[in-house]
């Protein structure tokens, strides 16, 4: 009867252990650190979580149940950065993250079983990083990224997704990033409808060789620069990906005739096509098999419209006759746009115009 007894206790022994074990991968498998995630497109990883630079960086996981958390944080105690979201494949909304302490964001999905998310960096670099600490849920896993072709989108506020979205504030109202929709932009429009791979290296206000109202810097400054701001001493890391495409539109800011305030000299286009063409040869410097697209600007219209055009004709020409047993160098010329976001910009809806004007050009490039 006592070897019984001891038995029966040895077995409810085993069992209470097999149960605490399994309680303990249950609990460890339910957060998912900021390490283990794949973020794409311009980011850090630190001791802080992975830092959101880029305009539309982003990241996917799955999870089960109805919802999950997510943990988010800026440096700005006092300031509020964007982030947006898909769930299932279908986009839902920009999220506010507050500065001052980490917010606990939950997504919630309709009904239980498996979900996909998708996180998407809003805003800009130079509106600052946004931090992942971790992701709290039922079955969580990082999603990889696909092994499709990357075109990687050079430009200013136009390809930034900036003053697009009205959906909350009307132009006039509140910050400037609080119009951001990088999501929505044309790149990754363009890049989603040819199932390709995207990232943005974008800055408002930019251009070749200065800014909307400054004369500096302009992209060749901050395009090396990780957080893509003149003053970062940490640089990019360019052996991270190896885009097909390297699509730069700039020229709308090196145009621009000012603020009123800060003195401006006029337009040089024999500044703006050398510069232009340096910059050219330093993308090919990262990436020597990529193709490169030069982009007009659908800001610009009458005269300078023309004189866009033939400064990028002529830095095409330049550029081929340097690599002559390279790809040659394709051209787009935008439509003329009456802009419907805030300041001149194109609105949410004009993003999707110009992502369809630019759908059989981009098409062409990546199956030639």
């Amino acid at each position: 009867m006592k070897h019984k007894s001891a038995c029966i206790l040895i077995l409810v022994c085993l069992i209470f252990s097999a149960c605490s074990s399994s309680k303990k991968i249950n609990t460890s498998s339910d957060e998912l650190p900021a390490s283990s995630l794949k973020p794409y497109g311009r980011f850090l990883m630190n001791d802080k979580g992975i830092e959101l630079i880029s305009s539309a960086v982003h990241f996917g996981f799955s999870f089960t149940g109805k919802k999950c958390t997510l943990y988010a944080f800026i440096n700005d105690a006092a300031g509020y950065n964007y982030l947006q979201y898909e769930l299932d494949g279908v986009y839902q909304k920009r999220i506010k993250v507050m500065g001052g302490a980490v917010q606990q964001i939950i997504l919630s999905a309709n009904s239980n079983g498996q979900h996909t998310v998708e996180i998407y960096k809003a805003t800009e670099a130079t509106t600052g990083p946004i931090f992942i600490q971790k992701i709290t849920g039922d079955k969580l896993h990082a999603i990889k990224p696909s092994d499709a072709p990357l075109i990687e989108f050079i430009g200013n506020s136009i390809t930034c997704g900036a003053a697009a979205d009205t959906s909350e504030y009307k132009c006039g109202e509140g910050e400037y990033h609080d119009h951001h929709n990088a999501y929505y932009a044309y790149g990754p429009r363009v890049a989603r409808a040819l199932n390709a791979n995207y990232t943005l290296s974008s800055v408002s206000g930019i251009g070749i060789y200065r800014t909307w109202n400054m004369d500096s810097p302009g992209m060749p400054q901050v395009y090396e620069k990780a957080r893509l701001i003149s003053d970062d001493t940490t640089m990019w890391n360019f052996k991270m990906y190896s885009p097909k495409i390297v699509s730069i539109a700039l020229g709308t800011n090196d145009l621009s005739h000012g603020d009123g305030v800060h003195a401006r000299q006029p337009f040089d286009s024999t500044v703006f096509v050398k510069d232009y063409i340096s910059f050219v040869q330093l993308v090919k410097s990262k990436y020597p098999t990529a193709k490169i697209a030069l982009l007009s600007s659908p800001m610009i219209n009458g005269n300078d419209r023309i004189l866009l055009q033939n400064c990028l004709t002529t830095i095409k020409q330049n550029v081929d006759a340097l690599y002559p047993s390279g790809k040659p160098v394709a051209l787009f010329f935008f439509e003329p746009m009456h802009a419907g976001g805030c300041s001149g910009h194109p609105s949410v809806e004009d993003h999707a115009i110009l992502a369809q004007e630019l759908l059989p050009f981009f098409k062409n490039l990546l199956n030639d």
